[in-house]
């Protein structure tokens, strides 16, 4: 028997019909090109992340554990520098004490945020689990309750920045601009560092002293470059997305400039403590481990966003990205316009999944949603979006965010069974596979 033919029998075995598989094969076909191309960035980052490790010296000695008070923590304080040669700031605090990617955009917004100080997204509405955090939607603790304001410019129809609002909206009380980098629960376009560089470069332009930090999940080890290269004062993340490589338990980071960080630090653990204090407990050797591979990982991933894209653009949903358009972060969305089509995708993603793969996903209240929420991923490490998951809220249009795949055989079989599950059900039929 041919290789391929093994392939595809073993595909078959796992439940994807011949049609849903020879399908797939004719769009990865047509990638070769631009996965190429994808590999070549991977492999740039792969020796940019060991190139700050060389540089700071990492040893054996930084994987030992440490618990208690964590005073003289050596691999804690060396993958910091670490971070920070690698992202290009000036320091960084990446800790297993951030517990996600809100809590670190939390932490950061909060620490270097002070009552009569006014923040401003020029980007529009930041990701669900933010409207708690500033006080759109009120809630015990949130930036409002301390006295700190919030403004918000949209984003023009064709996904441009409003520049001319951007300027009116910009005031004596604006000291914080946060930009996030990739869409949320939106199918507006992800910004590229480009972009990003030149929104910076505008708003400094017309007061200098602002502090610009970006929002930078799903969006690390994308592109060459990374949003400080540009001019951001601070980027902020999460561990479980990409740069922990799948193998970080838990953790977020902020690198950016040095006084920045220390307001962070002294808000995440006292003041008068700030980095000092904070045990890397058992977790620190996967923190390093994760950020070496992280690379190659997150390369796996945008393939698979890729394939989706182009899957679903050709059967004729809309997606955005489009199957064609340059990528800046690991998300792919896709309006499926029904319930049925979003429920029917992610019980094909986690029918994929190494793990709880006989789980079926159904829509729930999701704390910090304000809508009922559907979310497939049978995953090593709970709601790592790094790994196979897809999400969306159950509100019209109805789009499916889909990212992850810790490899991209992983990823490309997520996708060929989302579609299998709509095949199943009659949402797709083998005349739009043609």
């Amino acid at each position: 028997m041919m290789r391929e033919e093994m392939i595809e029998k073993k595909y078959e075995e796992m439940g994807i019909s011949k049609e849903v598989y020879r399908f797939g094969k004719k769009i990865e076909d047509e990638l070769k090109e631009r996965f190429a191309a994808i590999d070549a960035t991977a492999e740039y980052n792969q020796m940019k992340v060991i190139d700050a490790m060389q540089k700071n010296r990492v040893s054996a000695e930084c994987f030992a554990m440490s618990n208690g008070y964590g005073y003289n923590d050596l691999g804690r304080d060396t993958l910091e520098k670490v971070y920070a040669s690698c992202f290009h700031g000036e320091d960084a605090l990446v800790r297993p004490q951030i517990t996600c990617g809100t809590h670190a955009l939390a932490l950061a917004l909060m620490s270097n945020l002070r009552p009569g100080d006014e923040l401003l997204s020029p980007v529009g509405k930041p990701y669900d689990t933010l409207e708690e955090v500033i006080g759109i939607r009120p809630s015990k603790g949130s930036l409002a309750e301390y006295g700190i304001t919030y403004r918000q410019v949209d984003l023009l129809s064709d996904g441009s920045f409003d520049y001319e609002n951007i300027k009116k909206a910009i005031n004596e009380k604006t000291h914080l601009v946060t930009i996030q980098r990739s869409k949320g629960y939106q199918t507006r376009p992800t910004l590229s560092v480009e972009r990003i560089g030149e929104l910076i470069s505008f708003i400094k332009s017309i007061k200098p002293d602002v502090i610009c930090m970006v929002d930078n999940c799903y969006g690390e080890f994308v592109e060459e470059r990374e949003p400080l290269d540009v001019g951001a004062d601070m980027i902020v993340g999460s561990l479980i997305k990409n740069p922990g490589g799948g193998l970080a338990p838990i953790g977020g980071y902020i690198v950016g400039k040095k006084e920045c960080v220390e307001n962070a630090a002294y808000r995440l653990t006292s003041p008068g403590l700030g980095k000092e204090v904070g045990a890397s407990l058992n977790v620190i050797s996967s923190f390093y481990q994760g950020l070496f591979q992280a690379p190659v990982v997150t390369a796996g991933a945008l393939k698979g966003a890729i394939f989706a894209a182009n899957i679903y653009e050709r059967l004729g949903f809309a997606v955005v990205p489009n199957g064609t358009e340059s990528r800046h972060d690991i998300i792919q969305a896709v309006t499926l316009n029904s319930p049925e089509g979003l429920i029917a995708f992610c019980k094909g993603i986690q029918a994929a999944a190494p793990v709880d793969s006989y789980v079926t996903p159904e829509p729930w209240a999701m704390p910090g949603y304000d809508s009922d929420v559907i979310m497939a991923a049978g995953a090593f490490v709970q709601g790592s979006s790094i790994e196979l998951s897809a999400d969306g809220p159950l509100r019209e249009p109805y789009a499916v965010y889909f990212q992850g795949g810790l490899t991209w055989y992983h990823a490309k079989l997520g996708i060929l069974m989302s579609l299998q599950k709509l095949y199943e059900q009659k949402l797709v039929n083998e005349d739009m596979m043609c």
